[in-house]
């Protein structure tokens, strides 16, 4: 059974909230992100879920480099 897919959009606007980041850049970093996971992928059932996670760990990191 596959896992259902995230509403793209909520999910940018989601992470962009979480990370106070421009929702525009977030969606790039998500699309980069998803297709790289794609490339290698067999199961593509979580891609999505890998995606959000590394986009959120991004720019967490990046903004505690800026302090």
């Amino acid at each position: 059974m596959s896992q259902p897919e995230p509403n793209v959009d909520e999910l940018v606007k989601s992470i962009a909230e979480e990370t106070d980041t421009p929702t525009e850049t977030v969606s790039k970093l998500y699309a980069d992100i998803v297709a790289v996971y794609r490339q290698d992928a067999r199961v593509f059932d979580y891609v999505p879920l890998f995606a959000a996670k590394k986009v959120r760990d991004q720019l967490r990191g990046s903004s505690n480099r800026r302090h």
